[in-house]
């Protein structure tokens, strides 16, 4: 079992329209509903990819009645309410546009405790861990890497998709595998990285320091793999045009399910899954979604070429 983490969950709205513009009165075409946030789509990408997968965080009530219905979840509950986002889709032509709602503040002053509990008691039995997304008001962002390090302490491959002060505290837990995008590989580094080889030269103290891998997501260019033994650059012959919102979540499950096997990772490999799962979410309107055949497609036609590493700076004179 893969169990995820989402600590600020999220009602995903999706308004379909012919073609949006700033400022005029639009008429929809659909809407559709569904539960989300960044975990619950690698829930949802994972079970597309035959993974068995629950889902864990914080919640309401009727929130977690609802994710129930659809995939198994362990929810602490401690929101007063869950917030929307909300994804403006054109049909003209594929473009995206999302709005996000800040979450409520956590209710509970137990709740970190009980999430802690909660994941603890689950090591046993799982085989891989992503904790991803925002944390809501009221928790310490050293949560994530609170149990990224129980979970890596008991053998368990640790994904760590959060941003901010979270990201940073992830980042010193030996082992945990970091998947930034370009800004928060720039926050992380104190660099503003644009070619492969400046990417990786920002990831490289990151690995010195002890993070297993670090998987930069780079949007259309593609994505870039850091580990001791080496680095890799990922790319399609061509970007894809859609919703890019859930491929990110589609790339950690890609990630998540390879290393899940306990296998010696191929991160050429994984990376070229990622990719091409990534791209396959981007084709879908809603996030959590993946074309399984468009993914199959495009898996051989993706480009891996691997790079230079840099240097240690910890031996650089």
């Amino acid at each position: 079992m893969i169990l995820t983490v989402t600590m600020n969950p999220a009602y995903d709205m999706t308004y379909r329209v012919e073609r949006f513009e700033r400022g005029q009165a639009h008429r929809v075409r659909s809407v559709e509903q569904r539960i989300g946030g960044k975990g619950i789509n690698v829930t949802r990408v994972l079970n597309q990819l035959g993974k068995y997968a629950r889902a864990t965080g914080f919640s309401d009530h009727a929130f977690a009645a609802a994710a129930e219905l659809e995939m198994p979840v362990d929810f602490v509950h401690a929101l007063p309410w869950v917030r929307r986002t909300v994804v403006i889709s054109e049909s003209r032509d594929g473009t995206a546009t999302a709005l996000w709602e800040p979450g409520a503040r956590v209710s509970n002053p137990h709740a970190a405790e009980q999430l802690a509990i909660r994941v603890s008691g689950l090591l046993p039995d799982i085989n891989g861990l992503v904790v991803s997304g925002s944390l809501p008001g009221g928790i310490d962002p050293g949560l994530p890497a609170e149990l990224a390090r129980s979970a890596v302490a008991a053998g368990v491959p640790t994904i760590c998709d959060v941003d901010g002060e979270a990201l940073r505290l992830a980042a010193e837990v030996p082992g945990v595998i970091l998947m930034p995008n370009t800004g928060e590989l720039e926050c992380l580094s104190g660099r503003t990285p644009s070619t492969p080889e400046e990417v990786v030269a920002a990831a490289r103290p990151l690995i010195d320091r002890g993070v297993r891998a670090v998987v930069a997501t780079r949007g259309a260019k593609g994505m870039i793999a850091v580990t001791a033994d080496g680095a890799w650059v990922a790319t399609l012959p061509e970007p894809l045009a859609g919703n890019p919102t859930g491929a990110g979540d589609s790339a950690a499950a890609a990630v998540i399910a390879a290393l899940s096997t306990r296998a010696e990772p191929d991160w050429a490999a994984i990376l070229t899954d990622a990719v091409a799962t990534a791209a396959a979410a981007v084709v879908i309107p809603v996030a959590g979604e993946i074309d399984r055949c468009l993914r199959t497609r495009l898996a051989p036609t993706v480009r891996i070429d691997k790079l230079a590493a840099p240097e240690s700076e910890e031996t650089t004179p």
